[in-house]
C-alpha cells in the first residue's frame, strides 16, 4: 500500500468520528486551529503586550517590573506647541521622524508605483530574453536589507565607487550620505530599487491577464497608443494598482532597514524615521524606554489602519460606481 493511501486510512475513522461529532463546521474549526494559535501566539498576543507596554513608564524591559502610567507615554508624544515645529515638543525627535516619514512616504510611493508601472509595461512587451530581463529586475527582491544597505553604502560613500567615477569621469565628487538633500534622495532610490521588483511583477501579472482582444480591436479600429493605454490597460490594471499602492505604503511608513545601514539616520536626523526612532527609543538608546517605544508604535499602526481602510473605501466607491 502506498504512504499515502495508508495515512489516508489511519486518519480516515479519527476524522470521520469529529465530523459526526461537531458536523461540517466543527471540522473547518479542527483545520483552522492551529493557523489561528499561530496567530494569536505570534500576533494578536504581542500586540496586546505593546498596548499595555503603551501604559506603562521607567525603562525596565520587564513588564513586573515597570509602574502603570495610563496615558502619559501618549500625551508626551503629543506635547508641542505647534506640530509642525517638532522644536516645540518635548520629544523633538518623534516629529522629526514623523515629518521625515511622511515626506518619505510621498517621495517614494509616488515613484515606486511608476517606476512598478513602467517596468511592468516594458517587460510585457515582446522583448528578447525577457525571462532574463524580469529575473534582473526582480533579482534585489531576494537580497536581505541588509545587504541592499552595505552594498549601497559601499558605491555611495565619499570613497565609493560612484564618487571613483565621477572623479574618473573629470567631474565633481558629491557627499551622497552627507548632504541632507542628497542622502534623503539616496534612502528613496535604494528603496526603490531594492523593492520595485516585487511591485512589478503583481502589475505584470495584471497585465498579462487582460484579453489580448481588446487590445486587437483597438489596433484594428486605428486608436492611439495613449489613448489604449488610458482607456483600455489603466481602468483593467486598476485592482492590482491599488494593491500595490497599498503595499507600497505600508512598506513605506515601516521603512527601516536598508536606510538605517545606508545612513542610519544621518546626517543628523535628515533620514531618522519612525521605525528607527521607535527602534532607537525601545532598545538602542541607553535610557531606553520602551513605553514611549510601544506608544508610537500603536500610533503608528493606527495611521497604518485609516490609510488602509481610506483606500479599501474609494477602491469599493469606485467599483460600484462602475456597476451602475
Amino acid at each position: 500500500m502506498a504512504p499515502v493511501a495508508l495515512v489516508a486510512r489511519l486518519l480516515d475513522p479519527p476524522l470521520s468520528a469529529l465530523q459526526r461529532v461537531g458536523g461540517t463546521n466543527g471540522m473547518a474549526a479542527f483545520f483552522l486551529l492551529p493557523n489561528m494559535a499561530v496567530f494569536g501566539i505570534f500576533v494578536l498576543f504581542p500586540l496586546v503586550i505593546n498596548i499595555i507596554y503603551s501604559m506603562t513608564g521607567g525603562t525596565a524591559l520587564f513588564l513586573t517590573d515597570r509602574t502603570f502610567v495610563g496615558a502619559a507615554q501618549y500625551q508626551r508624544l503629543f506635547d508641542c506647541r505647534s506640530y509642525v515645529d517638532p522644536k516645540s515638543c518635548t520629544d523633538d525627535l518623534f516629529w522629526t521622524a514623523v515629518w521625515n516619514t511622511a515626506g518619505f512616504v510621498v517621495v517614494q510611493v509616488v515613484f515606486m508605483v511608476v517606476v512598478a508601472l513602467v517596468t511592468a509595461l516594458v517587460l510585457n512587451r515582446d522583448l528578447k530574453a525577457r525571462s532574463f530581463w524580469r529575473a534582473v529586475f526582480f533579482f534585489p527582491v531576494l537580497l536581505s536589507p541588509v545587504v541592499v544597505g552595505l552594498v549601497w553604502r559601499w558605491i555611495l560613500q565619499r570613497q565609493g565607487l560612484l564618487n571613483f567615477g565621477l572623479y574618473e569621469l573629470g567631474l565633481t565628487p558629491v557627499n551622497w550620505l552627507v548632504e541632507r538633500n542628497w542622502a534623503f534622495a539616496a534612502a528613496v532610490g535604494v528603496s526603490i530599487w531594492a523593492h520595485v521588483g516585487f511591485y512589478a511583477l503583481i502589475l505584470l501579472a495584471g497585465l498579462q491577464a487582460i484579453p489580448k482582444d481588446l487590445y486587437e480591436a483597438a489596433e484594428m479600429d486605428g486608436t492611439r497608443p495613449a489613448r489604449v493605454f488610458w482607456r483600455i490597460t489603466l481602468p483593467l490594471l486598476a485592482p492590482n494598482l491599488l494593491v500595490v499602492l497599498v503595499l507600497v505604503l505600508i512598506r513605506a511608513v515601516q521603512i527601516f532597514d536598508e536606510v538605517y545601514v545606508l545612513t542610519g539616520g544621518g546626517p543628523g536626523t535628515a533620514t531618522l524615521y519612525l521605525t528607527q526612532y521607535i527602534y532607537e527609543v525601545g532598545f538602542a538608546s541607553f535610557l531606553r524606554n520602551p513605553g514611549l517605544a510601544s506608544a508610537a508604535s500603536i500610533l503608528m499602526g493606527a495611521v497604518l489602519i485609516v490609510l488602509t481602510l481610506f483606500q479599501l473605501g474609494i477602491a469599493r466607491r469606485n467599483e460600484m460606481r462602475g456597476k451602475r
